[in-house]
């Protein structure tokens, strides 16, 4: 039954198959040999099997995983540097017609505030993003076909891209909704949208079907089988994740990269972000009901094995994460984060009252973005706002041959560095700018090329005088 080339859902991610790999990385978990021909094959830089990383996530021998944790951390800085990109969610209605058991928006919930933002609402909030600093964002939808159809999501994105507050605009919206159709991916495609994002929230069918007892959502294959129509529209930059707590990690886990390998095996492009979240509590939602929570040890383990496997994804960790928590993550692989985070809709611009709530989820991490920014880089990371790759066509295929020969480096670093310029220039708090204006410095003296780096910083002095938007 197991076909990674198959375009059926139950055939690229088999329940047989998921079961054999685990059972195999329970009866290796323990096999130094087999733990090392697996770390040695993962420092070539090409990836994992499915069951090979399954078999580095079960692996309880204490000085193979301090292994795997330091293979992790180096794969990330050999790919990514020590960038992190930055970018906020954007909840525009929470109005939906599902019934998911672990999300407060289920069509059943009745105490629940619902909304939905009017472009002119919509404007507003993107002002107080820009005016926060951001320049990519994330819109995120309920499922409705009538509050919400495809006509509402395509004039809230050309509502989105239109604004120029001051310095400020967004420059990427990536797109969160349900799955849909072959045309109206392409719909999408063509408001110039940046990547696709759907949870696939469970890969075991039996647990989705049960969790989804009502609406669109509860067809298993239509959801599974959505980023392959996204890619059949055009739309080559495609995120995967899974809400880790709802099934087995090690299923989950194994499944995650079952659907990365198809992608790759049908579409030569495998999704360009994994998102690793985890259940958190919400109105009319209480986490400890679902029996499959995993610990901070084994979620870093997760991410560490994800970025070994899946060496070219970006990695994203949300505000759903404590800052230690996400701290911690990001030295296994985290590659973007998001910061100044509200999960209401319409929360950026006129915070709810106490006696409102139309959040998804609570939100653990609730420091500013400036607060965030100056975390990473007091880190040693560069913060970066960079959406360049994007708008000069290099998506898709196009992106995956530069990232996985490791030379998208020539490209993020400097881009990164002057968003950066930007933000300190336009938005940091005085203490923020001038941590900022330290690391540039430093950071420049990492450009190898003397061209590219004699360009940025004329670029920089440029940003300085009130020019913006350059990129390589």
């Amino acid at each position: 039954m197991y076909d990674p080339k198959s375009s059926k859902a139950e055939e690229f991610i088999s329940h047989e198959e998921v079961l054999e790999t685990l059972k195999y990385a329970e009866e290796n978990k323990n096999n130094a040999g087999l733990i090392d021909d697996i770390i040695e094959k993962a420092k070539l830089y090409k990836g994992l099997s499915h069951r090979e990383a399954s078999v580095l996530l079960a692996c309880e021998l204490p000085d193979k995983n301090e292994e795997v944790f330091a293979l992790a951390k180096q794969i990330k800085d050999d790919f990514y540097g020590n960038r992190i990109v930055l970018f906020a969610p954007l909840y525009l209605s929470n109005y939906c017609v599902n019934g998911c058991v672990y999300c407060p928006y289920h069509r059943t919930n009745k105490h629940i505030t619902r909304k939905k933002m009017t472009q002119d609402e919509i404007r507003r909030e993107v002002i107080a993003l820009q005016d926060m600093g951001h320049k990519r964002i994330a819109i995120e939808s309920g499922e409705d076909p009538v509050n919400n159809p495809i006509e509402y999501i395509l004039e809230s994105i050309d509502t989105i891209y239109s604004i120029k507050h001051k310095n400020g605009a967004i420059r990427r919206v990536n797109v969160n909704i349900a799955a849909t159709t072959v045309e109206n991916y392409k719909k999408l495609k063509e408001a110039g949208i940046g990547t696709y994002v759907l949870f696939q929230e469970t890969y075991h069918k039996e647990s989705y079907e049960r969790l989804h007892p009502t609406g669109p959502k509860h067809d298993y294959a239509y959801h599974t089988e959505a980023m392959d129509r996204a890619m059949l529209g055009g739309i080559d930059d495609v995120g995967l994740g899974v809400l880790f707590g709802l099934e087995n990690y090690r299923y989950e886990f194994a499944a995650l990269l079952m659907h990365a390998e198809h992608l790759e095996a049908v579409f030569g492009v495998g999704p360009h972000t994994i998102s690793v979240p985890r259940i958190r509590p919400a109105d009319d939602i209480d986490p400890s009901v679902f029996g499959n929570a995993i610990n901070d040890d084994i979620f870093a383990k997760i991410v560490a094995c994800i970025r070994i496997a899946v060496p070219y994804t970006g990695i994203i960790v949300s505000t759903r994460e404590s800052k230690a928590t996400r701290e911690r993550l990001l030295n296994l692989g985290v590659s973007q984060i998001s910061g100044g985070s509200k999960t209401s809709v319409g929360g950026y611009y006129n915070p709810e009252p106490e006696d409102e709530n139309s959040a998804q989820f609570d939100v653990n991490d609730r420091r500013t973005l400036d607060e965030v920014v100056k975390w990473l880089m007091e880190l040693g990371y560069v913060p970066s706002f960079c959406t360049a790759c994007y708008r000069e066509g290099r998506t898709g295929d196009r992106f995956m041959s530069l990232c996985k020969s490791r030379q998208i480096h020539n490209f993020c670093h400097p881009n990164a560095l002057m968003t950066l310029k930007e933000y300190l220039e336009d938005y940091a708090k005085p203490e923020t700018k001038a941590v900022g204006e330290v690391l540039i410095q430093k950071e420049l003296a990492r450009i190898p090329n003397d061209k590219v780096r004699k360009i940025v910083e004329d670029k920089l002095v440029k940003i300085s005088t009130g020019l913006r938007d350059f990129r390589l």
